[in-house]
């Protein structure tokens, strides 16, 4: 079965999802910009203070994903050069794991349940990654899901600054512990990545019930 899809990540997303992503970067800084991007505004009021008007900066989503990973993208390689790159990328890959953990365990106490079709569901939305993947179904069963990602913003934010291996241990790594974390039977393969140079991401998720 084959589904050919692309991302729009809505505010609740970017707040939820996006920017949690990497915490090393300032939350304040990059809120209003985010809403801006997504055409809203944090506040409305004119009587609030200067610090809460909003903010008017028009953003594209390339543009805001660049002012929001640039910081942490700096204090990796500043990281790297003091603690060395395999320190550095195991210690990205550690706190990433952690994060991605408690999200897809948050997440499973927000879903209705925690059953496979649940989980791949955030996939197939056209809606959820409109303007940051473009990714095709190419094999979608009861116990498989997989996906083929052929442009991603990520990816593409990072190899642009020179850092496809921070980028990987930042985002690419959480997305084994997210699966799990959200149930333990469902498990992702993939060999390729496209913040590693590869021409596709291949995810490939697989559902495992427990052996009776």
């Amino acid at each position: 079965m084959k589904d050919s899809r692309s991302i729009h990540l809505n505010r609740r997303q970017f707040v939820t999802t996006v920017l949690p992503a990497c915490a090393a970067t300032c939350l304040a800084c990059d809120l209003a910009p985010a809403l801006a991007a997504a055409g809203e505004s944090p506040v409305q009021s004119e009587d609030k203070h200067k610090f809460d008007q909003p903010f008017e900066r028009k953003l594209t989503y390339k543009q805001f994903f660049a002012v929001r990973y640039r910081n942490s993208i700096e204090l990796a390689k500043a990281l790297t050069e003091e603690l060395g790159k395999e320190k550095t990328i195991a210690l990205l890959k550690k706190h990433t794991a952690a994060r991605m953990t408690k999200q897809g365990q948050a997440q499973a106490k927000r879903s209705p349940d925690t059953n496979f079709s649940t989980y791949v569901a955030t996939f197939k939305d056209p809606e959820t990654f409109k303007n940051t993947l473009t990714m095709e179904i190419v094999e979608d069963t009861d116990t498989v899901f997989e996906l083929k990602v052929t442009e991603c913003l990520w990816a593409k934010t990072y190899l642009d600054a020179d850092a496809g291996d921070i980028g990987y241990a930042s985002v690419c790594y959480g997305d084994y512990a997210w699966a799990e974390s959200f149930n333990p039977q469902i498990k992702m393969v993939r060999d390729k990545t496209l913040m590693e140079g590869a021409p596709i991401c291949n995810h490939r998720y697989i559902w495992e019930p427990k052996k009776t």
